[in-house]
């Protein structure tokens, strides 16, 4: 389904919703959103150090070398033994408590712009995870944005039990909860955006008509030239050509048209 922005239809305005899809961890921050929520809960005595120190490790890992299997399975396990057994205020003051000193500054200022620039055009701009969906509904709302799709923890009587609802929200299953979502939107994913740094969102990248990765990890960076996909670099000549090519390429929603306020 997936096309090069540069020659797609036109960029007039649209009666139907469009959405912009944004990965969250080496895509709009710097590292891993989950270590930031380990680091709080440590500082907090929610966690004990050795357990923010794992976290530690694999942020340097993400860093270095990207995202890979074996980090998703260590970041499941170890978002599952943080909330377990905690009350949902409890973390989510936790999640408010990291955004100004641990999560704003990680923020790449280039990929914040790309996402108002979609937001100017009337476009519904979602953050899409693995990561628990408390930290992605956390910085949508800090930007203005339209909401977040992540790995949902199951909660009884206000109680993290520890158990997932569904899967973590990864790969394939990040591409089918996204398709989901612009079918209960009335979107076309043909006029539909998404920017991802690694590998494992080929699935959702090819989803859409108009796939952008940013500091993309090497396989994603072959996926890319092969499939003439745009690539971005965290440089102010690459953020200029990608602020520009959404005000040329993609289409602005119609004033009237009703937005999408859900935040999933």
């Amino acid at each position: 389904m997936s096309e090069s922005p540069s020659t797609s239809g036109s960029p007039g305005a649209s009666d139907r919703p469009i959405l912009a899809f944004f990965d969250v961890d080496n895509t709009l921050m710097r590292g891993t959103s989950l270590f930031q929520l380990g680091r709080e809960a440590w500082r907090k005595h929610v966690i004990r150090f050795r357990d923010v120190a794992l976290f530690a490790w694999h942020q340097r890992r993400f860093i270095a070398v990207g995202e890979n299997d074996d980090h998703l399975r260590t970041a499941r396990e170890k978002a599952l033994g943080l909330v377990g057994g905690h009350t949902q205020a409890e973390i989510l003051e936790l999640a408010e408590a990291i955004w100004e000193d641990r999560i704003r500054p990680r923020l790449y200022p280039e990929t914040v712009e790309l996402t108002q620039e979609h937001v100017a055009k009337g476009h519904e701009v979602w953050l899409v995870s693995a990561t628990p969906w408390e930290i992605g509904d956390l910085i949508a709302r800090r930007l203005n944005l339209t909401g977040a799709l992540g790995t949902r923890i199951e909660v009884v009587d206000g109680v993290y039990t520890g158990e997932l609802i569904g899967h973590v929200l990864h790969a394939e299953r990040k591409a089918t909860a996204v398709a989901e979502l612009a079918v209960a939107a009335g979107a076309d994913l043909a006029d539909s955006w998404a920017y991802s740094d690694s590998r494992n969102d080929i699935p959702l990248l090819e989803m859409v008509g108009h796939p952008v990765v940013v500091n993309p990890d090497a396989a994603l960076a072959h996926h890319a030239r092969e499939c003439g996909w745009p690539v971005l670099r965290m440089s102010p000549a690459s953020m200029r050509e990608a602020a520009r090519r959404v005000r040329r390429d993609a289409r602005a929603v119609k004033k009237g048209v009703k937005k999408n306020t859900r935040r999933a």
